[in-house]
């Protein structure tokens, strides 16, 4: 969203096609980029990313990030292609599907994405349920939508605009994993040396094909829904690539599955939401409201 923001006055210059083409490869860009922060050092570089921490930080740690990177770039291509072809041959029908959800169907949407954190995570559901509900909280702070009645602002004028999501990253993930990795560089450095230029093997692919395409479509139906993205595609990706892998105990431990699942998911995403924003000129999330 702030890399289209930023672009979008060099757009005027340009004609409609060179212009969305611009915005459209800037999105799929970002999309794709904040997974090797996320893998990197724990930290998404954008929401949609913020499961495949769960297990590509893991494998980092192992020394494996090269093929954990690798494992991301394959899927991310294999969702963005995907999404693509279904916005080509389905948007007016997919768009019609998007404009008939209302608002029961949107809450139920929520609700299941609510029920996802219970099988992600450490295996603890009441402790995921917990921190799911803690987020809800945080993002209740601000102005109310429907009444314009500031909540738990206490006062402060910075927060009737709410909480952010680069504030929030920031102070829960890159500042706190700045300070452990400080105390490691040396390990850290010795297992880059040795194992980081790892790929991913023929094996991996073979064990995660189907997963990449049953995150693909999820991804794109998801990113047809108006006001979703590709933060709700990862993590209901993610939770299915668990509910079908045959070692579901490995994920947050470092599976190569999970990450492949996030990753198609969220990508898969970004051509999903043009249709909406295309066919019925309503945006399918936030950066294709730019």
């Amino acid at each position: 969203t702030t890399g289209g923001a930023l672009i979008l006055p060099l757009t005027m210059t340009l004609d409609p096609l060179s212009a969305i083409v611009l915005l459209t490869s800037i999105y799929c860009a970002g999309t794709y980029g904040g997974a090797i922060t996320a893998i990197l050092i724990n930290t998404p570089g954008t929401p949609a990313a913020a499961a495949t921490c769960l297990d590509g930080y893991p494998l980092a740690q192992k020394g494996e990030a090269g093929r954990a990177l690798g494992m991301a770039t394959v899927s991310s291509t294999i969702g963005g292609i995907f999404s693509v072809v279904v916005l080509v041959f389905f948007a007016p029908l997919l768009a019609q599907l998007a404009y008939e959800f209302g608002q029961p169907e949107y809450f139920a949407l929520a609700i299941f994405g609510l029920t996802m954190l219970a099988s992600i995570g450490d295996g603890n559901p009441i402790k995921n349920l917990i921190a799911g509900a803690f987020g809800i909280l945080i993002s209740t702070i601000g102005k109310d939508f429907m009444t314009s009645i500031d909540r738990f602002t206490f006062g402060i004028n910075e927060l009737s605009e709410g909480i952010g999501f680069i504030p929030v990253v920031v102070g829960l993930f890159a500042i706190s994993e700045m300070l452990t990795q400080s105390t490691l560089l040396d390990q850290v450095f010795k297992r880059v040396a040795l194992k980081a230029v790892k790929l991913p093997s023929i094996d991996d692919y073979k064990k995660t094909w189907k997963t990449i395409l049953r995150s693909s479509g999820i991804g794109s139906f998801i990113g047809v829904l108006p006001a979703e993205g590709g933060t709700v595609a990862s993590l209901i990706g993610y939770a299915e690539a668990k509910r079908w892998s045959k070692k579901p105990e490995e994920f947050g431990k470092g599976s190569i599955e999970g990450i492949a699942g996030a990753e198609a998911a969220n990508n898969a995403a970004t051509g999903g939401a043009m249709v909406p924003t295309l066919a019925l000129g309503i945006p399918g999330s936030a950066t294709t409201a730019v």
